[in-house]
């Protein structure tokens, strides 16, 4: 092929009075317009753009090439002469040709004599066995920026006029921002099937990853109840009291965790499942005896930090103790991950604005204003030289809060460090 092609002969012109031609010539305009902000489809569109553009020229061919997104190449989009396998194949390298050149100089160029004319350019894989005469090619240009070439080619000697050529430039100037728009639109369309299909294809790994879980974790339940049997003392005292206690703390604290693997898995299947959550089981609850409980299960993630618990007065608040818990798990495991060994993890709870507010802080690097958001977006990681996150622990912790009605939010610690805040709405002890 080349930046032409083939159809019917061209016709040389009309003898038409000017004001007829002109009065036509709007009519075209109106008509493109309202076929191409009424195509159903990109394909469509561009169709449509060619077709009405070659049989208002009275040309042989219409091609339009569109500039690819790095301003290396123009891509040829759409043909009603060249080989329709070369569209989306088919490329003139910008400055390059005829169309390259128009692109590049943003002005139109009649050729009247293609063969004893050295820029037009023989593009590789389009069909030549015709041989086309004469060219117009005119810039597509929308908000200052170039779009493509609108070519017209006629396979009879032509010589086109002033006339021919502002009537392809109002038509350039016309379709310019319609198949601009069209272009973006189908981008984007394009960009958010790719996203949801990566979202997809994230949730059913995380769902199967995590079911997959529960195999081992029954098996490791099992055999800690193996391991915690011991031989009953029938009437006799323990030779060993003190080594009997050790290993019941050992299993209790073993099935602590095991339990807390359990609620973990619940709440990343939970945070990845589509549709409605289940209810929370909201009723007042002692927000220092469930503070209390769930850093005595993480004393074992602790051992390399010191644990400081601020007690204030006893409050209330109207939650539910389960989730809440989860939440506060995930929120220490992200203060252990990210601050240095030795250092303070803090938690602390008191009444603010009427409600009870519970926080959680570290004094590891702290998180830039600009991330404080950002971390709570499914696997959004901000990584650091202490450690890598997986992105889905503080996501699940704001789904987690969202169900429960309360707010979390992250902001800086006094001093240095990060501290992660959860607003619950105070209630009445009960």
């Amino acid at each position: 092929m080349t930046e032409t092609s083939q159809a019917d002969p061209g016709i040389v012109g009309s003898g038409r009075e000017p004001a007829a031609e002109q009065l036509d010539q709007l009519r075209f305009l109106h008509r493109v317009a309202r076929m191409a902000t009424t195509a159903s489809t990109w394909d469509e569109l561009l169709e449509t753009v060619v077709d009405e553009t070659r049989d208002a020229l009275r040309a042989s061919v219409s091609s339009l090439y569109l500039l690819d997104r790095d301003a290396e190449n123009l891509t040829l989009a759409a043909t009603n002469g060249l080989d329709r396998f070369q569209i989306g194949r088919a490329r003139v390298p910008f400055g390059a040709g005829v169309t390259g050149r128009v692109a590049e100089s943003r002005e139109p160029l009649v050729i009247p004599d293609v063969s004893s004319d050295e820029r037009f350019l023989w593009v590789r894989g389009i069909d030549q066995r015709r041989f086309i005469a004469s060219m117009l090619s005119v810039p597509l240009v929308w908000n200052d920026r170039i779009v493509g070439v609108l070519n017209v080619q006629t396979e009879q000697p032509r010589d086109f006029t002033p006339s021919d050529v502002a009537h392809l430039r109002a038509i350039a100037d016309l379709l310019a921002g319609i198949v601009e728009k069209g272009r973006m639109q189908k981008e984007a369309e394009a960009r958010a099937t790719e996203l949801k299909a990566i979202d997809e294809a994230r949730a059913e790994l995380i769902a199967m990853v995590t079911h997959e879980l529960r195999t081992p974790l029954a098996v490791v339940r099992a055999y800690t109840e193996l391991l915690s049997e011991e031989p009953p003392l029938e009437g006799r005292d323990s030779r060993d009291p003190e080594r009997r206690d050790r290993r019941a703390g050992w299993y209790r604290a073993t099935m602590e965790q095991v339990n807390r693997l359990d609620r973990l898995v619940d709440s990343i299947l939970a945070s990845v499942r589509v549709g409605s959550e289940p209810p929370a089981d909201l009723h007042p609850t002692d927000v220092g005896q469930v503070v209390v409980e769930a850093a005595t299960e993480l004393e074992p993630l602790l051992a390399r930090h010191r644990l400081a618990l601020h007690e204030g007065i006893r409050l209330f608040a109207l939650t539910d103790p389960g989730r809440l818990r989860q939440i506060l798990e995930h929120l220490v495991e992200n203060a252990v991950k990210y601050a240095p060994p030795d250092t303070a993890i803090t938690l602390d709870w008191k009444m603010a604005e009427g409600g009870v507010r519970i926080g959680v802080a570290d004094e590891g690097p702290g998180i830039p204003e600009e991330w404080r958001e950002r971390i709570f977006e499914p696997y959004a990681r901000r990584e650091t030289h202490t450690a890598r996150g997986s992105g889905i622990g503080l996501y699940a912790a704001r789904r987690l809060a969202e169900s429960i009605g309360a707010r979390l939010w992250c902001e800086p610690a006094n001093g240095h460090g990060a501290r992660f805040v959860i607003a619950l709405p105070a209630a009445a002890a009960v």
